[in-house]
């Protein structure tokens, strides 16, 4: 007992190596404080918190929001058509060919003298007489739509397959992704303007009198070139991420459950390396429509009289050196918006993917 009871240690000999005068008591706040439970927080939460601190993604998200405001609204304050030729007055409007931005023409400048108003042309007209401001306004929407429309095809097809090549593995993604290889080496303007000649047989009658008539064969052409062609870096992209999610715990835990493969991917897989996914298609979107612009500018976008950033930056060219403003304005919004979106989506991998913190 004598022994035992030497070995236990004193309890006073804490209290001598700590100095408790230099230990306050809690106050009624700070106890409330430590009551309450810190906010929760969710992925999305944290990566839109991350994303607001990036001064260059938020001015372009800024820009964005502003530019689908004016393509939204303007038709609704401007009395002008993209397709319609300058009137004054209900009378046809000759003298309005070529205007610079906010110029009036003769005709205008009478009937205003006369007392009329006129609105004026926000950025002129064109070679004939239409008000230019509302045909960028038209074309950034075709733009805006075929990006749009571009990613999510691309999105769809490309989560799909290489969710299945890189979940299944085996002979099945040798296999799948060989056909990958072969999509990669195929040239995609070829393919274009050969789709473009076929279906202008095909489909001219058919699409006569739809809202597929107003976009034309070569924009259709264009989308059904998405959606053979441009999936593949989207499906490499996500079965990279499978590859390396798919032996996890949690997944071999759900297999071990008896979970099916449609569900091991579409609850546990897929949510997983959903950042990147998200990140991608945002990159995608600049990519598209840099893609419509240039096909637009070489004359395989939209049919006329239907506007495209592209293709009124190829309608300019003709009057370079008299009217250069036709051709900076719809290349000043092209750049915008490409390096808008570029600048968001570099923001989004900043804030989304796990892997970069600082």
């Amino acid at each position: 007992m004598e022994q035992q009871t030497e070995k236990m240690p004193n309890k006073n000999v804490f209290s001598t190596q700590i100095n408790l005068a230099k230990f306050e008591k809690a106050t009624e706040e700070e106890k409330r404080q430590q009551d309450v439970m810190s906010e929760s927080t969710t992925f999305f939460k944290d990566g839109m918190r991350k994303l607001m601190k990036n001064p260059l993604a938020v001015m372009s998200l800024i820009f964005l929001i502003f530019i689908l405001l004016v393509i939204t609204f303007a038709p609704m304050v401007v009395p002008y058509s993209y397709s319609q030729i300058n009137t004054v007055n209900g009378v046809r409007d000759k003298t309005a060919k070529n205007l610079a931005p906010f110029e009036y023409s003769e005709m205008e400048q009478e009937y205003m003298a006369e007392g009329g108003k006129v609105f004026p042309h926000i950025m002129g007209t064109d070679a004939q007489c239409r008000d230019y401001f509302m045909r960028i306004v038209y074309g950034t929407r075709v733009s805006l739509a075929v990006g749009l429309f571009a990613s999510i095809l691309v999105l769809i097809i490309g989560l799909l397959y290489g969710s299945i090549s890189g979940y299944l593995g085996g002979k099945v993604d040798l296999i799948m992704m060989r056909i990958v290889d072969i999509i990669y080496s195929l040239p995609d303007m070829l393919i274009i303007i050969l789709l473009s000649v076929v279906l202008d047989e095909v489909l001219s009658g058919v699409i006569q009198g739809t809202v597929f008539a107003r976009l034309g064969v070569n924009m259709i052409a264009l989308f059904i070139v998405y959606g053979l062609l441009y999936w593949v870096g989207m499906a490499r992209l996500v079965r990279g991420q499978i590859l390396t999610i798919k032996n996890n715990e949690y997944v071999l835990a759900a297999k071990a459950s008896g979970a099916k493969s449609g569900r091991i991917i579409r609850k546990h897989i897929i949510p997983n390396c959903i950042s990147v996914i998200f990140i991608s298609t945002a990159l995608q979107i600049p990519s598209a429509i840099f893609t419509e612009s240039y096909l637009s500018f070489l004359g395989l976008g939209v049919s006329a009289p239907m506007p495209s950033l592209g293709s009124l930056a190829n309608e300019a060219r003709e009057g370079l050196q008299s009217y250069p403003w036709k051709l900076w304005l719809p290349a000043v919004v092209i750049c915008l918006i490409v390096l808008s979106f570029n600048l968001l989506g570099d923001g989004l991998r900043d804030a989304f993917d796990p892997k970069l913190k600082k």
